[in-house]
Parts: C-alpha cells; sequence; structure tokens
C-alpha cells in the first residue's frame, strides 16, 4: 500500500468513548527561562504554524501511542507508519495489547488516513479479510482524535492552530534531535475555525463532542519549526446521564503522543477502490 523511496534530502527525524473502548475491548513543567538565542520566539506564533511547516516539509515517518485510562483500567495502543502532509494522506499498522490474561495476540489493524475520512482492515466481526470499513470522521463525536486508536499527525498539528496560554518550557531533545518545548491548552473550537478545509469538520465534530473545549497538549519543534513530537490529553465523560448524576468530566482519559521523525523521504499512500470496501454492517471484536 505504501513505497517509499530515497528522497533527494537527507532524513530528519460517548460516542467516542464506545469507539475508542470497542478497540481496547477488541484487544481484551511549565515555566522556566528561556536561552537567549529563543527570547525572539513567540511561542503562541511557532505553535500556529506547525501545521503548515509540516505541509511545506511533505512527508515523514510516524509513532503514535495511545493510552487509555479508564476505571482503574490502564491500556495503550502502538502504531508506526508514514504520512504525506501534502496529500493529507497517512498509513499505520496499529497494534493492540494482549487480552487482560496476556495470552492472546491480535492480528494488528491497518488503517488509511484521509481527509474526512479513516479505512482500518482487520476491524471489526465478520468483515472479510481482503476488505477495508470505512469510517466518515465528521460523524465520529471526537472528529476521530482517539476512535481509531492513534491521532491523524496532521490533524494533531492543526489542532494547534488553536493553541492558547502556549508557554516556552525550555530546551529538550527528541529522538537525538535538539528542540524547543512548547505546553499550553487547545481551544477547540478556534481550532476547528482556524483548520484547513479538509480537516475543519471533523475538528468541528471534536469540538462539539468533547465533554471539554479545551486540550492540555506538550509540542516539540525544532529549530526550524518543525514538529518532532505532540502530546495531547484528551478527556471524555460518560455523556450527558452521567453528568447528570453529578459525574465529572474526564471519566476516562486518553493521552496521545505522535512522533515524527525521517522527513523528506517519498511516500505513496492509495487509498483502497469502491469495491474494496465493505458495505455490510461492522461489529465489534
Amino acid at each position: 500500500m505504501v513505497r517509499q523511496q530515497r528522497g533527494r534530502r537527507p532524513a530528519r527525524t460517548a460516542v467516542a468513548v464506545v469507539a475508542v473502548a470497542g478497540i481496547m475491548a477488541g484487544a481484551a513543567g511549565c515555566g522556566g527561562g528561556a536561552e537567549a538565542g529563543d527570547r525572539n520566539t513567540d511561542p503562541t506564533q511557532a505553535v500556529h504554524e506547525a501545521a503548515d511547516r509540516l505541509v511545506r516539509e511533505g512527508t515523514s515517518q510516524v509513532r503514535t501511542s495511545m493510552e487509555m485510562a479508564s476505571g482503574g483500567t490502564r491500556v495503550t495502543i502502538h502504531g508506526e507508519g508514514v504520512y504525506d502532509y501534502r496529500a493529507g494522506r497517512g498509513e499505520l499498522t496499529v497494534r493492540l495489547p494482549r487480552d487482560a490474561a496476556g495470552d492472546r495476540e491480535h492480528r494488528p489493524i491497518t488503517e488509511l488516513l484521509a481527509p474526512g475520512a479513516l479505512f482500518m482492515k482487520n476491524r471489526g466481526a465478520g468483515v472479510p479479510a481482503d476488505k477495508w470499513v470505512r469510517i466518515d470522521t465528521a460523524s465520529l463525536q471526537d472528529g476521530n482524535l482517539a476512535t481509531g486508536g492513534a491521532t491523524d499527525p496532521l490533524t494533531a498539528a492543526e489542532l494547534l492552530r488553536g493553541a492558547r496560554d502556549v508557554t516556552y518550557v525550555g530546551r529538550g531533545e527528541v529522538l537525538g534531535v535538539a528542540t524547543r518545548h512548547y505546553r499550553g491548552t487547545v481551544d477547540l473550537r478556534a481550532a476547528a475555525k482556524a483548520a484547513s478545509p479538509g480537516r475543519r469538520a471533523t475538528l468541528e465534530a471534536a469540538a462539539k463532542g468533547f465533554g471539554k473545549e479545551r486540550v492540555p497538549f506538550d509540542v516539540y519543534l525544532d529549530d526550524e519549526g518543525l514538529v518532532h513530537e505532540i502530546r495531547h490529553r484528551f478527556g471524555f465523560t460518560s455523556g450527558a446521564a452521567g453528568r447528570k448524576r453529578g459525574g465529572g468530566d474526564g471519566d476516562t482519559v486518553v493521552a496521545s503522543t505522535t512522533l515524527l521523525y525521517g522527513f523528506g523521504k517519498a511516500v505513496r499512500v492509495r487509498l483502497p477502490e469502491k469495491g474494496d470496501i465493505y458495505a455490510g454492517k461492522v461489529a465489534d471484536k
């Protein structure tokens, strides 16, 4: 599905809750002084421009980690793949954890990410092995920020367009690359309003669906403003019924980490043909 070639430049380095839980069930400081060279960098502007900088860069390799904590249970899903930021497409291999007993392996889920759509293979009971399941991301209450078990890398960067209260934490390092560490919160409605056309509908869905409109984030940018790591902390409620019973926001917490590296390699992500998409009913497995 994805072909990589040597590039011209060297490589550098409660619907949403149900959907995330379905995957899980299927698997069973702030502050600090800035260095002199950083004092002229506006933290908010640097973070707001992160998505555009990725698009200019073109492509990268990706590693994702998504940890869900709910009711004393903590489960982590890992993903790895590639992304074409100009086309807005990516491919990830998402690996589910073992069952609670630890004695069952699960087939990896292949995910194709595209503007407005998520395609999954090996996901859902009764789906033929050669078929893909297609999901309209704007129909998901979280806009697919967590549903697929991995946050779309470009969407993760687009969220930063709504960054507020941004502070410069200090120098850091990600996979051997020197970075600047910024921290703040994302205003989901502002992010949706400022998003590129291909991401706007999904972020609008997320802005309506989350219990809180503010999402804490940490981002690590290199000296050219290129993202190397993004962390978001999403909080889901148990729904309106839960709030009426006095339940607070963030009953389920999802910590999403996206690592980007190997920039500039040629990547091609091909989406499934219409005949390869499963048209029947999909059940959780």
